[in-house]
Protein backbone atom coordinates (compact mmCIF):
# COMPACT_ATOMS: atom_id res chain seq x y z
CA UNK A 1 0.00 0.00 0.00
CA UNK A 2 1.39 3.35 -0.74
CA UNK A 3 2.07 5.05 2.31
CA UNK A 4 0.41 8.68 3.30
CA UNK A 5 2.75 11.81 3.05
CA UNK A 6 3.31 11.81 6.74
CA UNK A 7 4.37 8.36 7.14
CA UNK A 8 7.31 9.26 4.26
CA UNK A 9 8.55 12.08 6.69
CA UNK A 10 10.76 10.36 8.77
CA UNK A 11 12.28 7.87 6.19
CA UNK A 12 12.94 10.69 3.73
CA UNK A 13 14.93 12.84 6.34
CA UNK A 14 17.08 9.60 6.71
CA UNK A 15 17.20 9.66 3.20
CA UNK A 16 18.85 13.10 3.54
CA UNK A 17 20.81 12.62 6.62
CA UNK A 18 23.95 11.60 4.96
CA UNK A 19 24.37 15.44 4.48
CA UNK A 20 24.43 15.11 0.83
CA UNK A 21 22.81 16.91 -1.92
CA UNK A 22 19.47 14.46 -3.37
CA UNK A 23 17.75 14.75 -5.97
CA UNK A 24 13.56 14.29 -5.93
CA UNK A 25 13.79 11.92 -8.55
CA UNK A 26 16.35 9.54 -6.90
CA UNK A 27 14.78 10.17 -3.62
CA UNK A 28 11.29 8.09 -5.24
CA UNK A 29 12.42 5.87 -6.27
CA UNK A 30 14.90 5.24 -3.33
CA UNK A 31 11.87 5.45 -1.05
CA UNK A 32 9.77 3.79 -3.56
CA UNK A 33 12.14 0.46 -2.47
CA UNK A 34 12.37 1.12 1.12
CA UNK A 35 8.54 1.07 1.09
CA UNK A 36 8.30 -2.21 -0.66
CA UNK A 37 5.95 -0.78 -3.55
CA UNK A 38 4.58 -2.88 -6.39
CA UNK A 39 5.42 -1.78 -10.12
CA UNK A 40 1.44 -0.74 -9.75
CA UNK A 41 1.89 1.57 -7.26
CA UNK A 42 4.81 3.03 -8.25
CA UNK A 43 2.59 4.17 -11.72
CA UNK A 44 -0.13 4.49 -9.79
CA UNK A 45 -1.56 8.42 -11.04
CA UNK A 46 -3.44 10.89 -9.53
CA UNK A 47 -6.47 12.32 -12.01
CA UNK A 48 -4.36 15.28 -12.59
CA UNK A 49 -1.79 12.37 -14.82
CA UNK A 50 1.34 12.96 -11.55
CA UNK A 51 2.46 9.52 -9.89
CA UNK A 52 0.59 9.46 -6.21
CA UNK A 53 3.81 8.73 -4.13
CA UNK A 54 6.13 10.68 -6.22
CA UNK A 55 3.44 13.44 -5.03
CA UNK A 56 2.97 12.40 -1.56
CA UNK A 57 7.27 12.49 -0.85
CA UNK A 58 6.38 16.13 -2.48
CA UNK A 59 4.44 17.60 0.29
CA UNK A 60 6.47 15.45 2.78
CA UNK A 61 9.50 17.48 1.54
CA UNK A 62 7.48 20.38 1.51
CA UNK A 63 6.42 19.62 4.88
CA UNK A 64 9.88 19.24 6.54
CA UNK A 65 11.30 22.22 4.42
CA UNK A 66 9.12 24.26 6.02
CA UNK A 67 9.51 23.06 9.81
CA UNK A 68 13.27 23.91 8.59
CA UNK A 69 14.62 20.37 8.56
CA UNK A 70 15.19 20.25 4.94
CA UNK A 71 16.70 22.64 2.51
CA UNK A 72 16.19 23.35 -0.95
CA UNK A 73 19.79 23.86 -2.83
CA UNK A 74 18.27 24.31 -6.26
CA UNK A 75 15.62 23.31 -8.42
CA UNK A 76 14.62 19.79 -7.96
CA UNK A 77 17.28 19.05 -5.53
CA UNK A 78 17.09 18.86 -1.67
CA UNK A 79 19.65 18.23 1.37
CA UNK A 80 19.38 18.25 5.61
CA UNK A 81 19.73 20.83 7.55
CA UNK A 82 21.66 21.20 10.74
CA UNK A 83 18.25 21.26 12.84
CA UNK A 84 17.30 18.26 10.61
CA UNK A 85 20.79 16.78 11.77
CA UNK A 86 19.74 17.55 15.42
CA UNK A 87 16.17 15.90 15.24
CA UNK A 88 17.91 12.67 13.74
CA UNK A 89 20.02 12.11 16.75
CA UNK A 90 16.86 12.63 18.93
CA UNK A 91 16.00 9.44 16.85
CA UNK A 92 12.18 9.61 17.22
CA UNK A 93 9.93 7.18 16.65
CA UNK A 94 8.02 9.11 13.79
CA UNK A 95 8.04 12.59 12.34
CA UNK A 96 4.16 13.67 11.17
CA UNK A 97 2.52 16.99 11.56
CA UNK A 98 2.10 17.17 15.17
CA UNK A 99 6.00 16.45 15.77
CA UNK A 100 6.48 19.34 13.73
CA UNK A 101 4.60 22.19 15.68
CA UNK A 102 7.43 21.67 18.03
CA UNK A 103 9.40 24.16 15.43
CA UNK A 104 7.73 27.73 14.79
CA UNK A 105 8.65 27.96 11.13
CA UNK A 106 6.02 25.24 10.60
CA UNK A 107 3.65 26.56 12.89
CA UNK A 108 3.93 30.01 11.14
CA UNK A 109 3.65 28.12 7.49
CA UNK A 110 0.44 26.64 9.07
CA UNK A 111 -1.26 29.82 10.14
CA UNK A 112 -0.33 31.39 6.80
CA UNK A 113 -1.30 28.55 4.30
CA UNK A 114 -4.91 28.06 5.87
CA UNK A 115 -7.23 29.04 3.79
CA UNK A 116 -8.66 32.48 4.57
CA UNK A 117 -12.39 32.96 5.86
CA UNK A 118 -11.81 30.32 9.13
CA UNK A 119 -11.67 26.82 6.84
CA UNK A 120 -10.93 24.33 9.61
CA UNK A 121 -7.29 22.78 8.95
CA UNK A 122 -7.04 19.11 6.82
CA UNK A 123 -6.44 17.17 10.12
CA UNK A 124 -9.29 18.08 11.85
CA UNK A 125 -11.38 15.40 10.28
CA UNK A 126 -14.56 15.42 12.37
CA UNK A 127 -14.99 18.77 10.98
CA UNK A 128 -14.62 18.15 7.70
CA UNK A 129 -16.42 14.73 7.73
CA UNK A 130 -19.66 16.70 8.53
CA UNK A 131 -19.08 19.21 5.44
CA UNK A 132 -20.51 17.93 1.99
CA UNK A 133 -18.01 16.94 -0.83
CA UNK A 134 -18.54 19.73 -2.69
CA UNK A 135 -17.24 21.93 0.46
CA UNK A 136 -14.52 20.01 1.00
CA UNK A 137 -13.49 19.84 -2.60
CA UNK A 138 -13.76 23.51 -1.88
CA UNK A 139 -11.19 23.55 1.15
CA UNK A 140 -8.98 21.70 -0.91
CA UNK A 141 -9.08 24.37 -3.82
CA UNK A 142 -8.41 26.97 -1.24
CA UNK A 143 -5.53 25.01 0.35
CA UNK A 144 -3.57 24.28 -2.38
CA UNK A 145 -4.41 27.94 -3.98
CA UNK A 146 -3.02 29.33 -0.32
CA UNK A 147 0.09 26.94 -0.63
CA UNK A 148 1.09 27.75 -4.06
CA UNK A 149 0.56 31.42 -3.87
CA UNK A 150 3.52 31.18 -0.57
CA UNK A 151 5.44 28.57 -2.61
CA UNK A 152 5.66 31.26 -5.58
CA UNK A 153 6.18 34.16 -3.30
CA UNK A 154 9.05 32.28 -1.66
CA UNK A 155 10.64 31.70 -5.54
CA UNK A 156 10.10 35.04 -6.33
CA UNK A 157 12.13 36.59 -3.37
CA UNK A 158 15.26 34.23 -4.32
CA UNK A 159 15.27 35.54 -7.65
CA UNK A 160 17.76 38.22 -9.06
CA UNK A 161 16.57 41.80 -8.90
CA UNK A 162 17.30 41.74 -13.05
CA UNK A 163 14.56 38.36 -13.30
CA UNK A 164 12.17 40.45 -11.06
CA UNK A 165 12.31 43.47 -13.59
CA UNK A 166 11.68 40.99 -16.14
CA UNK A 167 8.41 38.83 -14.22
CA UNK A 168 6.79 42.30 -13.52
CA UNK A 169 7.27 43.29 -17.71
CA UNK A 170 5.77 39.60 -18.73
CA UNK A 171 2.86 40.60 -15.73
CA UNK A 172 1.56 43.86 -17.00
CA UNK A 173 1.95 42.68 -20.68
CA UNK A 174 -0.88 40.07 -19.62
CA UNK A 175 -2.86 42.11 -17.70
CA UNK A 176 -3.35 43.87 -20.66
CA UNK A 177 -0.60 46.90 -20.18
CA UNK A 178 2.27 47.99 -22.35
CA UNK A 179 1.72 47.24 -26.12
CA UNK A 180 4.68 45.15 -27.42
CA UNK A 181 7.09 43.07 -25.21
CA UNK A 182 10.03 45.48 -26.86
CA UNK A 183 8.21 48.79 -25.24
CA UNK A 184 7.50 47.00 -21.97
CA UNK A 185 11.01 45.67 -21.47
CA UNK A 186 12.39 49.38 -22.07
CA UNK A 187 10.27 50.04 -19.36
CA UNK A 188 11.46 48.75 -16.34
CA UNK A 189 14.72 48.52 -15.40
CA UNK A 190 16.25 52.65 -16.07
CA UNK A 191 15.65 53.43 -12.62
CA UNK A 192 17.56 56.56 -10.85
CA UNK A 193 15.13 58.99 -11.54
CA UNK A 194 13.77 60.12 -9.04
CA UNK A 195 12.03 57.20 -7.33
CA UNK A 196 10.73 55.56 -10.55
CA UNK A 197 11.85 52.74 -12.01
CA UNK A 198 10.07 52.62 -15.51
CA UNK A 199 6.78 53.60 -17.54
CA UNK A 200 4.40 51.54 -19.34
CA UNK A 201 1.56 52.03 -21.54
CA UNK A 202 -1.57 51.60 -19.63
CA UNK A 203 -3.15 50.60 -22.85
CA UNK A 204 -2.42 49.09 -26.41
CA UNK A 205 -2.71 52.76 -27.95
CA UNK A 206 -0.54 54.65 -25.40
CA UNK A 207 -3.62 56.79 -24.29
CA UNK A 208 -1.93 57.19 -20.89
CA UNK A 209 1.15 56.78 -18.82
CA UNK A 210 1.49 54.57 -15.84
CA UNK A 211 4.61 55.02 -13.67
CA UNK A 212 6.15 52.03 -11.93
CA UNK A 213 8.02 51.51 -9.26
CA UNK A 214 9.18 47.69 -8.41
CA UNK A 215 11.18 46.45 -5.78
CA UNK A 216 12.39 43.37 -4.60
CA UNK A 217 12.64 44.00 -0.63
CA UNK A 218 12.46 42.46 2.59
CA UNK A 219 11.43 44.79 4.63
CA UNK A 220 7.95 46.57 5.17
CA UNK A 221 7.57 49.72 2.74
CA UNK A 222 7.14 52.85 4.73
CA UNK A 223 5.55 55.77 4.18
CA UNK A 224 8.91 57.80 3.27
CA UNK A 225 9.23 55.64 0.10
CA UNK A 226 5.98 56.06 -1.08
CA UNK A 227 5.40 59.87 -0.65
CA UNK A 228 9.20 59.59 -2.83
CA UNK A 229 7.38 57.95 -5.55
CA UNK A 230 4.13 60.23 -5.08
CA UNK A 231 6.73 63.57 -5.15
CA UNK A 232 8.54 61.76 -8.55
CA UNK A 233 5.17 61.28 -10.00
CA UNK A 234 4.46 65.25 -9.11
CA UNK A 235 7.79 65.96 -10.80
CA UNK A 236 6.46 64.53 -14.11
CA UNK A 237 3.54 65.98 -13.93
CA UNK A 238 2.16 62.06 -14.09
CA UNK A 239 -0.99 61.03 -12.40
CA UNK A 240 -1.03 56.99 -12.45
CA UNK A 241 1.79 54.89 -10.90
CA UNK A 242 2.23 51.16 -9.65
CA UNK A 243 4.42 50.60 -6.96
CA UNK A 244 5.32 46.83 -6.58
CA UNK A 245 7.02 44.99 -3.82
CA UNK A 246 7.74 41.35 -2.56
CA UNK A 247 7.46 42.45 0.55
CA UNK A 248 4.13 44.61 2.25
CA UNK A 249 3.14 48.11 2.92
CA UNK A 250 2.54 49.81 6.09
CA UNK A 251 -0.80 50.99 7.34
CA UNK A 252 0.76 54.94 6.80
CA UNK A 253 1.74 54.57 3.44
CA UNK A 254 -1.38 52.50 2.32
CA UNK A 255 -3.55 55.29 4.08
CA UNK A 256 -1.07 58.47 2.87
CA UNK A 257 -2.21 56.95 -1.17
CA UNK A 258 -5.69 57.02 -0.12
CA UNK A 259 -5.47 61.00 0.66
CA UNK A 260 -3.40 62.16 -2.12
CA UNK A 261 -4.58 63.65 -5.79
CA UNK A 262 -2.38 60.61 -8.03
CA UNK A 263 -4.03 57.56 -8.09
CA UNK A 264 -1.36 54.96 -7.07
CA UNK A 265 -1.41 51.60 -6.79
CA UNK A 266 0.32 49.28 -3.71
CA UNK A 267 1.12 45.39 -5.03
CA UNK A 268 2.82 43.54 -1.90
CA UNK A 269 4.39 40.00 -2.06
CA UNK A 270 1.26 37.86 -1.84
CA UNK A 271 -1.24 39.86 -4.50
CA UNK A 272 1.40 39.45 -6.65
CA UNK A 273 1.66 36.16 -6.28
CA UNK A 274 -1.75 35.73 -6.61
CA UNK A 275 -1.74 38.22 -9.99
CA UNK A 276 0.74 35.88 -11.55
CA UNK A 277 -1.53 33.05 -10.45
CA UNK A 278 -4.13 34.62 -12.23
CA UNK A 279 -2.42 35.45 -15.24
CA UNK A 280 -0.49 32.13 -16.03
CA UNK A 281 2.87 34.14 -15.20
CA UNK A 282 5.46 31.05 -13.58
CA UNK A 283 2.78 28.52 -13.11
CA UNK A 284 0.98 26.01 -15.54
CA UNK A 285 -2.48 24.14 -14.73
CA UNK A 286 -1.92 20.89 -13.34
CA UNK A 287 -5.55 19.42 -13.57
CA UNK A 288 -8.98 20.47 -13.96
CA UNK A 289 -12.05 19.03 -12.48
CA UNK A 290 -15.52 19.04 -13.50
CA UNK A 291 -18.68 18.62 -10.98
CA UNK A 292 -21.77 17.68 -13.06
CA UNK A 293 -25.24 17.25 -11.16
CA UNK A 294 -28.38 15.58 -12.88
CA UNK A 295 -30.26 17.35 -15.51
CA UNK A 296 -33.91 16.74 -14.33
CA UNK A 297 -35.09 18.58 -17.32
CA UNK A 298 -33.94 15.83 -19.39
CA UNK A 299 -36.35 13.40 -17.82
CA UNK A 300 -39.20 15.87 -17.06
CA UNK A 301 -41.61 13.53 -19.62
CA UNK A 302 -40.52 10.64 -18.22
CA UNK A 303 -40.51 11.57 -14.54
CA UNK A 304 -44.04 12.90 -14.68
CA UNK A 305 -46.67 10.95 -12.60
Amino acid sequence: MIPDYQTVMLPLLKLAGDQEEHENREAVEMLADHFDLTEEERKERLPSGSRVFANRLGWAKTYLAKAGLLESTRRGHFKITETGLHVLKDNPEKIDNTYLEQFPAFIAFVKASRPRGGVPQLEELEELEQKTPEEFMKYGYEKLHRDLVLELLDIVRECSPAFFEELVVDLLLKMGYGGSREDAGKAIGKSGDGGIDGIIKEDKLGLDIVYIQAKKWESTVGCPDVQKFAGALQGKRARKGIFITTSTFSKQAREYVSQIDSKIVLIEGEQLAELMIENDIGVYKVASYKIKRVDSDYFIDELKD
